[in-house]
């Protein structure tokens, strides 16, 4: 069974920073395109970032400059430094995997997801 397991969300003022980890159990993730997706209060759940198997990295423009994605395959584990945090970044996050080439954009394309976590930002 695949598993998904976020960590690292929390309250934190404007300006700060935050690891968010993924832990990937069930099988192994290195071959599968993995990503980042954020659900702000009454709002849609939207993209973040995403890193191909070969690490190639893409952002959401909203993020660019300032959230970095990073996978360690040999411990199955996804991450996402998020630093200058604003409070628009107040979401959940969710990681999600996908096992198909085509888009990282789109949340339909992805085939596993995690729980998610809180990130709340105060200004």
């Amino acid at each position: 069974q695949v598993q998904l397991v976020e960590s690292g969300g929390g309250l934190v003022q404007a300006g700060g920073s935050l690891r968010l980890s993924c832990a990937a159990s069930g099988r192994t993730f290195e071959s599968y395109g993995m990503g980042w997706f954020r659900q702000p209060p009454g709002k849609e759940r939207v993209f973040v970032a995403a890193i191909t198997s070969a690490g190639s990295t893409y952002y959401a423009d909203s993020v660019k400059g300032r959230f970095t994605i990073s996978r360690d395959n040999a411990k199955n584990t996804l991450y996402l430094q998020m630093n200058s945090l604003k409070p628009e970044d107040t979401a959940v996050y969710y990681c999600a995997v996908k096992r198909l080439p085509g888009t990282y954009y789109r949340s339909g394309a992805y085939d596993y997801w995690g729980q998610g976590t809180q990130v709340t930002v105060s200004s």
